[in-house]
């Protein structure tokens, strides 16, 4: 399902839906605390940085771990991803392998990271840290996980959308959070807000410790010679705000005959790409999904779709490499 808009709405916390459902919000946040005071963190022998958020749903969290990936390696580091594996179904520690794993087993995200480091899907993050380790990782990038008790982290980045911040500042199914923002940000050590400079100048700081670094960054696409100009497209989406990608390809001049929002994470069945693809064929137009939603793709579709990268550009970057540095002298 797709985030409701009383989550974000300008009434707030004051909304009826909001207000109706905070009781059980209540017990969301009492439900993550107790999970996280329970936990026995382990301590792994490579550093763990940990890219996580208090919102449910997409923050950037994917281009965030590819971005801090590359910067590793500048520093000589040997990093391999651990996820989760949102929707697959893999229960063992098993190394992401695209040419024989399918979203269904992995879930999308792996998939896709796959392409940037040795990446590993684990329910268990502590036993998939340990295998990454003894596959000779020398940092341990674990995607997600900022409500998991298993693992210490030496370093916690938590990412939020700068344009809808934490919302109406309540907890899941009353508000998009996962624990209250004052309490996840008391964990933090860094907090990295993704937008454009209008987002960004309106972020709500009114929850964030004044002893919190803030990085900034944005979302642009990658250069690859394209002329979006040039066909009309038919665009779908199925991440946690499609209209972001949408706006990204207008303001490349690309045309867009209709966009399909779809939930974040949605299978892509042969029904829904058969009446994409009718549809297109018949207006002449080319189908444009993401790099995230590409992964979801059956091996039919994949030539017939093309895809629009994105790459996180940050704005100042010396909080991070400074943090990131101090990992390689522990």
């Amino acid at each position: 399902m797709r985030s409701p808009t009383f989550w974000t709405s300008s009434r707030g916390p004051n909304h009826w839906c909001a207000r109706f459902l905070s009781p059980l919000g209540s017990l969301y946040a009492m439900a993550t605390a107790q999970r996280l005071a329970r936990g026995a963190r382990s301590q792994m022998s490579v550093p763990i940085i940990c890219i996580g958020n208090i919102n449910a749903g997409g923050t950037g969290k994917t281009p965030t771990v590819m971005a801090i990936t590359e910067r590793l390696r500048d520093l000589y580091f040997d990093p391999h991803i651990v996820s989760r594996g949102h929707g697959g179904n893999l229960a063992t520690p098993t190394e992401v392998d695209p040419s024989r794993h399918k979203a269904a087993q992995t879930g999308d995200e792996p998939l896709l990271l796959s392409a940037f480091a040795r990446t590993w899907v684990a329910r268990d993050r502590a036993a998939g840290a340990r295998a990454a380790i003894d596959a000779g990782a020398t940092a341990i990038i674990l995607d997600d996980g900022f409500q998991n008790p298993s693992l210490a982290h030496d370093l916690t980045i938590v990412v939020v959308d700068a344009e809808t911040g934490f919302g109406n500042g309540l907890c899941l199914p009353a508000g998009p959070l996962r624990e209250p923002a004052t309490v996840g940000l008391a964990r933090a050590d860094l907090l990295l807000t993704i937008g454009n400079k209008a987002a960004q100048d309106n972020f709500d700081t009114s929850t964030v410790p004044q002893n919190l670094n803030r990085i900034r960054a944005s979302l642009a696409p990658l250069q690859t010679g394209m002329d979006w100009t040039d066909t009309p497209l038919i665009a779908f989406a199925g991440i946690g705000r499609p209209e972001k990608f949408f706006a990204t390809l207008r303001k490349l001049g690309a045309t867009l005959l209709r966009t399909e929002a779809l939930a974040d994470h949605q299978p892509l069945s042969t029904t829904l790409l058969n009446r994409l693809e009718t549809e297109a064929r018949s207006k002449g137009a080319q189908l444009v999904t993401t790099e995230k939603d590409a992964a979801r793709l059956p091996p039919a579709y994949r030539s017939k779709v093309i895809t629009l990268p994105v790459r996180l550009q940050f704005q100042d970057t010396t909080a991070l490499d400074a943090r990131l540095t101090s990992l390689s002298k522990t």
